[in-house]
């Protein structure tokens, strides 16, 4: 017997039974991250002052935000105190002080109740070798209190949504990296969870696999209603399928709210591409600088500060005065690698 038939936004894999209504985007608060009050009861995450330490280590010293409904990156260099901040999330282990809410109760105390509407995909391949990949992820959803002949049927559904309906009785150590990953994204979805923790998702993917997985992530999100928490240190990949952002540097908040209220609605400059050969480049760079506007660029491309039209009329017509070309003259938004070096303090 074939596979079940499969919706249109996914034809190679049937749909998960879904429970939810699809996510909504965030409407993170924007609050400065000292004045956030008491933890807020509509936010799937709400941390206040969370700290936790290993001995002498402090691995997470001051850590505050809401996690919104919607896909929410959870963003730091190795090292920063993400995954540790996952594991306090999930109730694997407590914080020391502070205040930590997950689906409106308290994941330490509540953590059976907690972990049961929530998947978890962690950074480390530490997937059974000699376990086929149906095997293992029913056995997850049986764990999470799915009765056998449904953990089963969501197993294997889940494995065809995320491209390994084929490969779905294959020993996990066979597998590539790439389908490993996999793997753990299915166990994490297969009980159909309301919010699902995923940390470094995309750790040893190729550059298509990665596009891929972002791609499957936000499909998950969006057309089966479950909530994400990405972990990485990419900046790019919060920017690329993210509603929000957490970001956190040596184990305190360092700015946290949706994408659009992190980089902000104004503008910080214009990006200038000329049609023109080196001597034009340079020139327009020195008409620029000579006006006191603050110049970068790489090949034909210019960057400059400002946020005004005066930026606009002296780039028209410093292409004028050398004889080059304009191939492009955009507005530059800030951007989310302009939040993160800002608040790193680079």
């Amino acid at each position: 017997m074939g596979p079940p038939s499969f919706p249109a936004s996914a034809p190679s894999a049937p749909p998960l039974p879904a429970t939810q209504a699809p996510a909504p985007a965030p409407t993170a608060t924007g609050l400065p991250i000292a004045a956030l009050g008491a933890p807020s009861s509509s936010a799937l995450v709400s941390a206040r002052h969370v700290a936790k330490r290993y001995g002498s280590y402090t691995a997470v010293s001051d850590v505050s935000f809401d996690i919104q409904p919607g896909v929410t990156g959870l963003l730091g260099a190795n090292g920063a105190g993400k995954t540790t901040m996952l594991g306090m999330i999930i109730g694997l282990h407590p914080i020391d002080s502070g205040a930590l809410t997950v689906l409106g109760q308290d994941p330490w105390n509540a953590g059976a109740d907690v972990r049961e509407r929530l998947g978890y995909a962690p950074e480390h391949h530490t997937l059974p070798p000699d376990l086929g990949a149906n095997d293992f992820v029913r056995h997850i959803a049986e764990l999470h209190g799915l009765p056998k002949d449904e953990a089963t049927t969501r197993a294997s559904d889940a494995l065809w949504l995320v491209g390994l309906g084929e490969e779905r009785f294959r020993p996990m150590g066979t597998m590539s990296t790439g389908q490993r990953q996999r793997v753990k994204l299915a166990q994490a979805i297969a009980h159909d969870p309301q919010l699902i923790l995923l940390d470094e998702p995309t750790d040893g993917l190729d550059p298509l696999q990665r596009d891929s997985m972002l791609d499957l992530i936000r499909h998950i999100a969006t057309e089966f209603g479950i909530h994400v928490i990405l972990s990485s240190h990419l900046l790019d990949e919060v920017e690329r399928i993210c509603d929000g952002a957490v970001i956190i540097g040596d184990g305190v908040t360092l700015a946290a709210g949706s994408l659009d209220e992190l980089r902000g609605s104004g503008t910080i400059g214009i990006t200038l591409e000329i049609d023109g050969d080196d001597t034009q480049l340079h020139a327009v760079v020195r008409y620029l600088n000579d006006r006191g506007l603050a110049v970068t660029f790489d090949r034909r491309r210019i960057t400059v500060e400002g946020d005004d039209e005066r930026v606009f009329d002296l780039a028209r017509d410093a292409c004028a005065a050398v004889g080059a070309g304009i191939v492009r003259l955009n507005k530059r938004r800030l951007s989310l690698e302009d939040v993160f070096i800002e608040r790193m303090g680079g």
